[in-house]
């Protein structure tokens, strides 16, 4: 990366930015605007066009694309170099779903053997469990280890014929006590999801499961599987070897749905369909690595999330799925996003001249029309919005329904767009408030793997033009250090500690009292 070129191409992407107009009137001098500013690949329609770019503004960030090495860095990536310069790791969640020649090397060893290994492991399992006596599978997890499968297991509830999906992330108590209740222990199986089987959250969480399963069930842990690396502190827990599905330092929590930490999803869901969700993902991937920058999909997506966030300054980002099933989608991507890009220094420790990353929030449609749209359109804050819709449901009786959502959707980006004029200024709307589309047929586990897959590598893309290391975490420190002190001072220890948070902890002694 030239910094000289990359702050020249900042500065001339402001530059247009400040000149920018509106969008609507970009329409009307332009009959062609919706096919040039729209692209078509991996089943998917994805339509910028209701954004103020224009044909010079989006070849000036495509120059800022080149000029920050972003093809170089994302061929770094795919090779399994330690791109995660902080942490001195890899970053190869694409190798859990890379197809069966792949062979990608960490350290000069292949490390795809292992991989296929793990993912027959876990569809031989899913086929044992799937065919037993077992109703109910709780995944105990938290992050990365909760929110992938959680919203998937929902967006692919079509396809699920397995098992019931139950999730627990939460340490709050009523979390555990309100999935457990109603559930037979004799024919639930548990999955404690943390790398280092040592995630607070998560075992304690799965040591108040382990004691209800004992009540009634004579061999808990043989109800149990583990997803850790930490083999030996799985078997002090109980969970033998064999029902051990770990996962390497170079698969993040947050791009861990692919491997082992999806083991939830394919109980549900079945092996085929899992290997589908994969293959979906490694199509993306494929587009990714091979498109070119003015026609790939995740390039475009970040480009256009930098231009509305750096260059036109709007805080936040709204991700609306026209989609009940994907109501988990802009939880998901809160993570995604802000975890990976949420930082304040450059990865080499510099304080940032700029915002990183946007906040990430949205619901599904048509809900939230009647919630916080009239903030959107006609608040005195702009928010991007993201649309995703199926062009068919799944449920063929209730077509009329879909049709009607579709409209909905359509209809709610041309009003962002256009707004309304009326002698009444409070009937008024501004318009000229972007959005994107991304439209697909219809949300199968093929298209899931593509959709996540387009936003994992959209985080990447930007992480790399903004300069920063998407990929560690170091934020999320401070506060669990800072709650495994407190935990003792609650119970009566002694320690100097602000007033504020002695005042919070008196509080909460006496309540006990």
């Amino acid at each position: 990366m030239n910094a000289a070129q990359v702050a020249a191409e900042w500065a001339r992407v402001f530059t247009l930015g400040k000149a920018r107009g509106k969008i609507a009137e970009l329409f009307e001098r332009d009959a062609s605007r919706a096919q040039r500013m729209s692209r078509r690949a991996c089943g998917m329609l994805y339509d910028f066009s209701k954004t103020a770019l224009t044909e010079e503004s989006f070849a000036a960030l495509i120059d800022l694309a080149e000029a920050a090495d972003v093809a170089a860095a994302r061929d770094a990536m795919f090779a399994g170099e330690k791109i995660n310069t902080t942490e001195g790791r890899a970053v190869l969640h694409t190798a859990l779903r890379a197809g069966p020649d792949a062979v990608i090397e960490v350290d000069g060893v292949d490390v795809m053997p292992e991989v296929r290994a793990t993912l027959v492991r876990m569809a031989d399992f899913a086929r044992e469990v799937r065919a037993g006596a077992i109703t109910d599978v709780v995944n105990i997890g938290i992050g990365g280890s909760d929110l992938g499968p959680a919203m998937a297991s929902l967006a692919l509830a079509p396809y699920s014929d397995g098992p019931r999906l139950h999730f627990v992330s939460n340490i709050d108590g009523a979390n555990i006590h309100d999935v457990l209740k109603g559930l037979n222990a004799a024919t639930t199986l548990v999955l404690v999801a943390s790398k280092t089987f040592t995630t607070i959250e998560t075992m304690t969480n799965a040591e108040t499961v382990r004691r209800w399963m004992a009540q009634s069930v004579a061999e808990p842990a043989a109800q149990f599987a583990a997803i850790s690396s930490a083999e030996d502190k799985a078997a002090a827990f109980g969970i033998p070897a064999e029902r051990v599905f770990g996962f390497e330092d170079w698969v993040g929590g947050r791009y861990s749905v692919w491997g082992p930490i999806g083991l939830s999803l394919m109980l549900a869901i079945g092996p085929e369909d899992f290997a589908t969700f994969l293959a979906g993902a490694a199509e993306m991937d494929a587009h990714f690595a091979k498109a070119p920058l003015t026609e790939n999909l995740p390039v475009i997506h970040a480009l256009v999330g930098l231009w509305h966030h750096q260059v036109c300054g709007y805080k936040t980002r709204a991700v609306l799925p026209y989609d009940q099933r994907l109501s988990r989608l802009p939880a998901y991507l809160q993570q995604l996003e802000m975890e990976s890009n949420g930082k304040r220094v450059s990865k080499t420790g510099e304080a940032l001249s700029f915002g990183s990353g946007p906040i990430v929030w949205g619901e599904p449609g048509t809900n939230g029309q009647h919630a916080f749209y009239q903030l959107l359109h006609q608040g005195t804050q702009i928010v991007p919005a993201e649309f995703l819709v199926a062009m068919q449901g799944h449920e063929a009786e209730l077509a009329h329904h879909h049709a009607l959502l579709v409209a909905n959707c359509f209809a709610q980006s041309q009003a962002l767009m256009l707004g309304r004029d009326h002698d009444q200024p409070q009937r008024a709307f501004e318009g000229n408030r972007p959005s994107v589309t991304m439209a697909y047929e219809k949300l199968t586990p093929m298209m899931l793997g593509r959709i996540i897959a387009l936003y994992e590598h959209r985080v990447f893309v930007e992480g790399a033009i903004l300069g920063i290391n998407s990929f560690d975490q170091f934020g999320v420190e401070l506060g669990k250090a800072l709650a495994t002190a407190l935990q003792s001072v609650l119970e009566g220890a002694e320690a100097e500690i602000d007033s504020s948070t002695a005042q919070l902890v008196a509080f909460y002694r006496e309540s006990l009292t």
